[in-house]
Formats: C-alpha cells, structure tokens, sequence
C-alpha cells in the first residue's frame, strides 16, 4: 500500500511511472482514487451541492448549446471517468458543500463529524463519487444538487458553513472568495506607498467582481470602474454603490476597453479580470497604465497570450495569477457581504 502523501499523492491513479508512483499532482491528474476509506490524515465529506465553477460550466453550456440533458451526462461522465470534477477543456473543476462524515485520526484540518462546511480547494484535485446520478439538477445552472462523498487531503482547505448566512449564499461567495482577498492585499501594497490606486474591474456586476469592487473600497482605493457586458447589467451595478463609474464594453476588445476604461477615468493602476470568457488578456492589458498591476481571476486566461501580448505591447505591467488562495480568504469574504448590502443584494439576485 502506498504511504500517504499531505498533498493527495497517493490518490494519483493515472499516469503512474514504470515502478507504480505516480508523475504528476492530483489537479494534473487523469484520474484518482476515490475509495472511502480514508488514510489517516484524510477527511470524508458527504456531498450535498456542487459549485462548478463559471468559466467551465459556460464551456459546457456553449458545448452543447444550452441543452441541460447534455451538460448533466457530461459532467456525470467526467466524475465517474476522473474520479473528481474536472472539464477536460478548462481543466478547471469548482468546489463544493457537504457533511463531515469521517475524520482520519492524523488530520489536521480541524473538521469535526457532523460539521456543514464548504471545501475550499477545488473539484478538479478532489476525489468525489456521486451515488444519485445527479437527478435533482436540470444542467441548466452551476450549482448541483448531489449526493456521493468527497475526500479531503492533510493540505486541503475548508470553512465551515456560518450559521447566519444562507448556505446556497456562503456557497457562492466562499466560491469565489480568493479574489477580494487578493485586491484587498494589491491595493494595500499602493496605500502603504502613499498612492490611492485607481481600480478597474472587468466582469465588476459578477460574483468575483462585485466582491473585488467592495474590497478595494475598504482597502482605499482613489477610484473604482467597473465594466460590464450590456446595459442590464450596468443597471444591476449602478444603484449598488459600488463602483464611482459602470461602463459597457466588451472586455475582449482591446482598443474598445481601452477607450472605455479612460472614459472612466484611466487607464487603472490596477485591473482585476473577473470575466469568464477567454481572449481578454491583452484588452486588460492596454486598460492598464505603465507600472501597473493586472489580476488574472479567471480560469479562461492564457498565460501565454497575457505573457506575450504584454511583451509584443511593450507593456511594463506586472501580472498576478490569481490562485484561489489567501490566508483568512473565506472570513474576509463573508464579512464583506455581512457589512455591504449591496453586494448581498446582487448575491442574492443570483441564489
């Protein structure tokens, strides 16, 4: 029997090595173990909803035109094909909400049996069995009612579900939560050198948007635009509060967003891309002004087309990747909505 390994190692069933061990990561992973018998620093979540994230679930809806029949057969497909909830073409997965069913005796994630939480690593590295052939979901949404059980490794993450929040609510901010918290760290890096940053967010009435736009208020940005795709949506945005200018741009266009942006008031010292389309490298880009930072929070970026459209632009602006992760991510997030009733109206809107 394999040793355990804190980052999931032992749960790698494809590709292996001519000796058995296995080459790669879980989130790199063709398929995993999914076995409910834990290792001793291992966790057994009972499932009750999936959160996939928004740029694979749009690949698949796009995939199959809409038709819900098709995108539920797919994702069944590629849990009982993967072990885990990973779209081949994103290669991203989402996360989800559960029961502690079992803890190992060596874990160390402080989860207790019979404790609500939600796992805030993503599907795409997590063993999961769904047992109800997801019958209660239409396809026609990211979020899946599900029954099976998940496995958490030593080095995962998860929250507990808070009491005075909705879980479907908790669900959806923890979901994207890495995002506020990592403007909220960029734009106090300009505030400790005196500079009140101008802050541009693409995507600004979405989840990981609104939120960016609300922590950038708190950490002290000058100025917040926000961009969005249609008038509906700025209209959503608007009334909010959060954002001094809304315009509408498609986020894809380069020399149109630039041109938006500046309406607004820029370029940005920082831009945030929180849309879940691909080919918005560049445009966020040109948004920027030199010596800039751009956060790439979207699963849809290609670090090759942000990497070098930036260097054919002869752009000096500085790229972060934004990983999911930021310690005290989901309390700084939910706090947020607790304390912005704008950004828990436009969350509830969605619920």
């Amino acid at each position: 029997m394999r040793s355990e390994s804190p980052v999931g190692l032992h749960r790698v069933l494809d590709p292996l090595d001519d000796t058995g061990s296995p080459t790669v990561l879980p989130q790199a992973a063709r398929r995993l173990d999914t076995r409910s018998e834990l290792w001793p620093g291992e966790v057994r979540i009972d499932v009750e909803m999936l959160n996939l994230d928004a740029a694979s679930y749009r690949q698949l809806h796009d995939k199959h035109g809409g038709d819900g029949a098709a995108i539920r057969a797919e994702v069944l497909d590629i849990i009982r094909t993967r072990g885990k909830m990973q779209n081949p073409a994103t290669g991203s997965g989402g996360m989800l909400i559960g029961t502690v069913a079992e803890t190992g005796p060596e874990s160390e994630l402080g989860l207790t049996v019979g404790q609500r939480v939600a796992t805030l690593v993503s599907l795409s590295l997590t063993p999961l069995v769904v047992t109800d052939e997801l019958r209660r979901w239409d396809g026609l949404g990211e979020r899946v009612p599900a029954e099976g059980h998940a496995v958490l490794f030593r080095r995962s993450i998860a929250a507990a579900i808070p009491d005075d929040i909705p879980s479907r609510l908790a669900l959806m901010v923890m979901d994207v939560c890495g995002a506020p918290a990592l403007v909220d760290r960029v734009v106090r890096e300009y505030t400790a050198r005196g500079i009140a940053p101008t802050v541009c967010v693409l995507g600004g009435a979405g989840k990981s948007g609104s939120l960016s736009l609300a922590a950038a208020e708190t950490a002290g940005a000058g100025g917040r635009i926000a961009v969005v795709r249609d008038d509906a949506e700025a209209d959503s945005l608007g009334g909010a509060g959060l954002a001094d200018r809304v315009v509408v741009a498609d986020a894809r266009s380069p020399l149109g967003l630039s041109a938006a942006v500046a309406s607004a008031g820029g370029p940005a010292d920082i831009t945030v891309v929180c849309v879940d389309v691909p080919g918005c490298e560049q445009p966020a880009v040109l948004a920027t002004a030199e010596g800039g930072t751009v956060i790439f929070f979207s699963m849809a970026t290609s670090f090759a087309a942000a990497a070098l459209g930036a260097e054919g632009l002869a752009a000096d602006v500085r790229m972060l990747i934004g990983n999911g992760y930021v310690p005290g991510h989901a309390a700084y997030a939910l706090d947020l909505v607790r304390a912005n009733e704008e950004v828990r109206r436009l969350f509830e809107s969605r619920a």
